[in-house]
C-alpha cells in the first residue's frame, strides 16, 4: 500500500473531554490519514500541565503551555513562574496559546493585553514560539508586537483569519500562518485568497480539534485524522500537488516547533 504523505497538526486540544479515554485510538486514526505528529495546546495553567504530561506519555504528541486571553483575568506572578517550569520541559514546543480576544471580550482588553505581553517575554527568554490566537484585535497586536519581532523566535498565527492585508503584515514580521478546516468552507473565499497568495514554505495546518472539523465532516466532532481534507484544500486552492503542500507545511512545524 502506498505511503501518504507525512503532515503534522500544530494545533489540537486532545485534553478536552470530547478525547477522554480515546488518546490511542485518536492517535491511530491520525497516523492512518499520514499525520504523524499532533501538537495539544494549553489555554491555562491546569490544560498546559496536561498537554505537557500527554506529551510525555506518547511519542506522537508535543505539548504547548500558555494562558489564554479568556483565562488572562486571574493571571498573576506565580501563574507565571508555573507555566515557565512546565515549558522548560523538552516536549513542551512553544508557548500558546495566547493573545487578544476582543469577539468574546471576556476579559478586560488592558488585562488581554498584559497577560500577552507577559507570556511573549517568556518566549523571548526561553526562546521557543508562541502560538497567537487573534479575534478581532489586529491593531492592538500589531501596536504591541513589533517591540519583540527581532528577539522572538519565528512563531505562528493560530486559526489565522485574516485577510490578505493582514497576513501580509503578519509575514512582514515573520510569522507562520497556520490554516485551519475553516479554508474548505464555501464561503471562506478571504482565507482562500490568503493560501493562494502567501509563500508554501510559511504555512502550517491544523484542525484546533474538536472545533471547526473541516468539509466534509463540518459540524461534527473535529480530529487530527481530518487534517488531510485541509491540506488538500490548500492544494487545490494553490493548483499544486497535495503531496508538495504536505511536504512544506510539515517541514515548517518542524523548523518552527523544532521537532
Amino acid at each position: 500500500m502506498q505511503k501518504l504523505p507525512e503532515l503534522i497538526d500544530t494545533h489540537a486540544h486532545l485534553d478536552f473531554p470530547e478525547f477522554a479515554g480515546s488518546i490511542p485510538a485518536t492517535i491511530k486514526r491520525a497516523l492512518q490519514t499520514g499525520v504523524s505528529v499532533i501538537v495539544t495546546i494549553g489555554i491555562d495553567i491546569e490544560t498546559s500541565r496536561k498537554a505537557a504530561q500527554m506529551a510525555r506519555s506518547y511519542d506522537r504528541i508535543y505539548a504547548s503551555a500558555g494562558i489564554h486571553p479568556h483565562a488572562s483575568f486571574n493571571m498573576d506572578a506565580g501563574d507565571l513562574r508555573e507555566l515557565e517550569k512546565i515549558a522548560a520541559n523538552r516536549r513542551v514546543v512553544a508557548i500558546g496559546e495566547i493573545g487578544l480576544d476582543y469577539f468574546r471580550d471576556r476579559q478586560p482588553r488592558p488585562i488581554q493585553k498584559e497577560c500577552m505581553k507577559r507570556q511573549i517575554e517568556m518566549a523571548v527568554k526561553i526562546a521557543k514560539p508562541a502560538i497567537f490566537h487573534i479575534r478581532d484585535a489586529w491593531e492592538d497586536f500589531f501596536q504591541i508586537v513589533p517591540e519583540f519581532a527581532s528577539s522572538l523566535p519565528p512563531s505562528v498565527m493560530h486559526c489565522f483569519s485574516g485577510d490578505w492585508a493582514i497576513a501580509r503584515r503578519c509575514l512582514d514580521m515573520g510569522f507562520y500562518l497556520s490554516i485551519p478546516g475553516v479554508v474548505t468552507f464555501p464561503k471562506a473565499e478571504f482565507l482562500q485568497d490568503v493560501v493562494k497568495r502567501a509563500p508554501l514554505d510559511r504555512l502550517l495546518v491544523e484542525t484546533d480539534s474538536p472545533y471547526l472539523a473541516p468539509v466534509p465532516y463540518r459540524g461534527k466532532t473535529n480530529e487530527p485524522a481530518y487534517l488531510l481534507h485541509t491540506a488538500g484544500k490548500i492544494a487545490k486552492c494553490r493548483k499544486e500537488p497535495f503531496e508538495k503542500v504536505a511536504a512544506h507545511t510539515t517541514q515548517n512545524a518542524r523548523t518552527v516547533f523544532k521537532i
